[in-house]
């Protein structure tokens, strides 16, 4: 099978990128869980939220939450979910959502496993909702984009948003059934975020830390180029083939894969974005390792 065009976009300073059509505009999707984990963490700092108490009438706090150890299941492990979705209907209701995984029963007590669970990020983005008082949008927008100078990323709320990305949305796909939220934007500018993050003073050095405080995963992924695998707080962080650390985020949708890592230990710290029109997050993070060791 022909490996499908990828868009791609490399940064070594955090202001300029080059790359195969830098500038397309493509959904981001989990992508947006690292902008939702700047987010809360600018609260942390501000003082809106906390870290580690507890979240009301809740046995997880946010740090657990934003590292994947909440115990929460996750409703994209539903039969019905991605049926529904292949119909085209239209997305459940949040709180009809929460009762198909029985978010009010854990899967494991917090802090004692890890698994992955979009419904975790859906409650991140309604404690950043109560702490500001602002939609979701306002929220993210004052706190992480605007600062960093993403100008032009915004949310998709519905199917038309879509339209506007390189693929289009030709099976009308709902971005409710994101339901943390999907961003688009610029190839480039996903690039441009995660680098300025990372090498960036957006969080004081304590916050930076908690970023990337990687609680261990696993070893190799069949078919990816990972050596060694892990979650921070809205990162992966592992081990990739020839690149070395890399940290970032993999992405995937219905039409559409990406990539966004930053390759810190290199002679010069570089972070590279793919997307593809393709269905294997794993031809975008070879690519992205690939273009980490490009001249």
């Amino acid at each position: 099978m022909a490996t499908p065009p990828m868009f791609s976009a490399v940064t070594d300073d955090g202001s300029q990128v080059t790359g195969e059509n830098a500038t397309a505009i493509v959904p981001w999707w989990s992508v947006t869980k690292t902008v939702l984990a700047a987010t809360a963490l600018r609260l942390v700092d501000e003082g809106g939220l906390t870290l580690d108490e507890p979240i009301a009438d809740k046995p997880y706090s946010l740090r657990q939450l934003l590292s994947h150890r909440a115990g929460l299941r996750c409703y994209s492990a539903l039969p019905a979910y991605h049926h529904a979705v292949g119909s085209g209907d239209t997305p459940w209701p949040i709180e009809d959502m929460l009762a198909r995984v029985d978010a009010d029963s854990l899967a494991f007590e917090p802090g004692t496993g890890w698994a992955y669970s979009n419904v975790g990020y859906m409650l991140i983005s309604r404690l950043i909702e109560d702490a500001t008082g602002d939609p979701i949008e306002e929220a993210v927008y004052r706190l992480v984009l605007a600062p960093l100078d993403m100008r032009l990323v915004e949310f998709a709320v519905e199917p038309t948003d879509l339209e506007q990305t390189a693929w289009g949305n030709p099976k009308e796909y709902h971005p409710g059934w994101v339901y943390h939220g999907l961003l688009i934007g610029e190839v480039g500018e996903a690039a441009l975020f995660v680098h300025r993050l990372l090498t960036g003073e957006l969080l004081p050095p304590h916050l930076r830390y908690a970023l990337v405080d990687a609680h261990p995963v696993g070893g190799p992924l069949e078919d990816r180029p990972w050596r060694q695998t892990g979650y921070g707080l809205g990162l992966m962080i592992g081990d990739m083939t020839v690149a070395g650390l890399a940290m970032g985020h993999s992405a995937g949708g219905p039409g559409s894969v990406g990539a966004v890592y930053h390759f810190p230990d290199l002679p010069t710290p570089r972070t590279v974005a793919v997307f593809a029109q393709a269905g294997d997050e794993g031809l975008c993070e070879w690519e992205a390792a690939r273009l980490s060791q490009a001249g």
